[in-house]
């Protein structure tokens, strides 16, 4: 069995060292002191450890079954499933006057990489559910929030989205589902939609769907598209729950992982539906869920790759073979530690700075998502530029990060009974849905660099520069100012490069996106650590905090900007080679 030991002080060093969140001066803010988000994390840990963590892989080998049209999910997801409910933990970030608690995003983000490390399939039921919420709280009426929203808090009912059919994916403007108008206001829903998670399952009464699809006079491609409210069960006038809707489970996916999830072929057969927001402009409403979906994948990136990371480590102090070449450090075995070994030790490394990274990167942009909430546009522009690279850049990272955990075990990591295939398998899914990462680029190269006349990724670069300004004569320039600008000037270099050719060649620009993701979460990453390092050596200096903790911290994040963040010349030079060697064969040349 493996093991999974909530990274609580990590947290707590980004919440309070770093972000300083209850000096913040966000409203509700204020009360997230160290002793109150401790124990929060604490609580959310416990039920990970004791509860989600032991139905990891239980829900890995029965997956969910599909049983004359009811979807059973795997033993013991729906006790499971009643104690986060009655935890409260489906309504922490939720609004009060629906019955959520009322906490920042941040605090709903950092809970929510403990509950996906420990069972990342388990905890789609509930996050699914925030993403639908978030689009009705945004875009319903007042009789849409009073009506849905009290018991998607409750996670009493779940929520989906559903925007894949058979013939398109990214492509939303090829999407034939139909919405046809009737007379008192609702429609009737008629497609197939397809790779739906939480699709259908035994968890909750009711799943409330959230579907695009066409209503005539719309047009053609993504402008004609409409969001619309499709509930399992269709819902009285009192709220009790009336008759089946014409909604159905055509099949479940048989899939490489996350199969303790139900991810459906969803059928729509004249099902009756309520118009979400306005007419033809469903794209609009659908970006409320994914824009939060986005930076939850990106979490999912990293957060499955935790307890990969955490079981490596165990592995390699347990596990003897060989000599270290100084000189045995085991005299009285037959062997050393695997982690003696430099090799190991790199992997290892390269795990731990990318993993406290990408914590640090997500919680940031969390953050910067409740400025926005609290009306701070500049943060909002900023994490929406972020939002491809969280995605993106994370996911990637992440699935690398479980296989070089897998790899550390040797044979025994392709062996199911030791549990690393299962945080590969599970971690592959992330670089694909909610956009695969190719399209992330894309749209980070293509739209969101020049959004707001490129406002965004200006003060993106300034924040950089003035961050580096301020800490340019410290105790950590050399380690961390230094590589930081240095990085930041490729990145700068790489954004020139598109405005100067990508109009005249389109393809320069689009032939180096997914480079420039990377070079993007780089420099990213390297803020972030940059601004830990801050955070360690002040409390250092000042003789607060854990030293041992602070050190490493310091150590890690050393390596990482030695090690991983050079990378961004590599990817420079690629961009910078433009087009031809990308687009040079002609296709039958493949």
């Amino acid at each position: 069995m493996t093991i999974y030991n909530p990274p609580v002080r990590d947290m707590q060093f980004a919440l309070h060292d770093v972000l300083k969140l209850s000096r913040s001066g966000l409203p509700g803010h204020e009360d997230l002191d160290p002793d109150f988000t401790e124990a929060i994390l604490d609580a959310a840990g416990k039920l990970a450890v004791e509860v989600l963590a032991p139905l990891n892989a239980v829900g890995d080998r029965q997956g969910c079954r599909l049983e004359n049209g009811v979807v059973r999910t795997p033993d013991g997801f729906d006790k499971a499933f009643r104690a986060m409910k009655d935890g409260g933990w489906t309504a922490l970030d939720c609004d009060p006057e629906y019955g959520g608690q009322g906490m920042p995003y941040v605090m709903g983000v950092a809970t929510g990489e403990i509950f996906v490390s420990a069972n990342m399939a388990f905890n789609m039921y509930q996050g699914l559910t925030h993403g639908a919420y978030s689009a009705i709280h945004a875009h319903g009426t007042d009789a849409q929030k009073q009506t849905y929203l009290p018991k998607m808090v409750s996670c009493d009912w779940t929520g989906t989205m559903n925007l894949t059919e058979p013939h398109c994916g990214t492509d939303l403007g090829l999407l034939r589902t139909k919405a046809e108008p009737q007379d008192d206001g609702s429609y009737r829903i008629t497609g197939q939609k397809i790779f739906i998670s939480a699709g259908d399952h035994d968890l909750a009464e009711n799943v409330i769907h959230l579907v695009l699809a066409k209503a005539p006079g719309g047009g053609e491609g993504t402008k004609g598209i409409s969001l619309f409210i499709v509930p399992k069960f269709l819902v009285n006038a009192d709220g009790s729950l009336g008759e089946r809707n014409g909604v159905s489970v055509g099949a479940l996916e048989h899939k490489m992982g996350i199969h303790g999830n139900s991810t459906c072929v969803m059928n729509y057969d004249g099902a009756r539906g309520w118009l979400l927001g306005d007419l033809h402009k469903g794209m609009r409403a659908m970006f409320t869920m994914m824009n939060e979906a986005r930076l939850g994948v990106g979490l999912q990136g990293y957060a499955c790759a935790v307890p990969a990371y955490q079981n490596a480590v165990a592995y390699a102090k347990d596990r003897v073979q060989g000599r270290a070449v100084t000189g045995a450090a085991n005299p009285q075995g037959a062997a050393d530690p695997l982690i003696v070994h430099p090799d190991i030790r790199r992997s290892l490394m390269d795990q731990k700075s990318f993993l406290e990274g990408a914590r640090m990167l997500t919680l940031w942009g969390a953050h910067m998502i409740d400025k926005g909430h609290n009306g701070d546009a500049d943060a909002e522009g900023l994490v929406s530029l972020l939002t491809p690279v969280i995605k993106g850049f994370l996911t990637d990272k992440g699935f690398e990060t479980t296989v070089l955990a897998q790899q550390v075990f040797g044979g025994h990591g392709y062996i199911e009974e030791w549990g690393m295939s299962q945080f590969v398998r599970d971690a592959r899914i992330t670089m694909i849905y909610e956009g695969a990462n190719g399209v992330q680029a894309l749209d980070l190269v293509g739209r969101k660099l020049a959004q707001d006349g490129g406002r965004h990724v200006v003060a993106f670069f300034d924040m950089v520069k003035s961050f580096c300004k301020e800490h340019g004569d410290s105790a950590i320039t050399d380690d961390f100012i230094s590589p930081l600008k240095a990085a930041s000037k490729d990145l700068q270099t790489a954004a020139m490069f598109f405005m100067e050719r990508g109009m005249k060649n389109p393809d320069d620009a689009l032939s180096g996106s997914y480079d420039f993701m990377h070079l993007f979460g780089h420099v990213a990453l390297g803020f972030m650590w940059a601004q830990m390092a801050v955070a360690a050596r002040t409390a250092l200096d000042a003789g607060t905090g854990d030293a041992a903790f602070l050190k490493t911290k310091l150590a890690t994040g050393r390596y990482y900007m030695k090690r991983q963040l050079p990378m961004t010349g590599t990817h420079l030079a690629r961009i910078q080679s433009g087009a031809a060697p990308v687009m040079e064969l002609e296709a039958e040349a493949f």
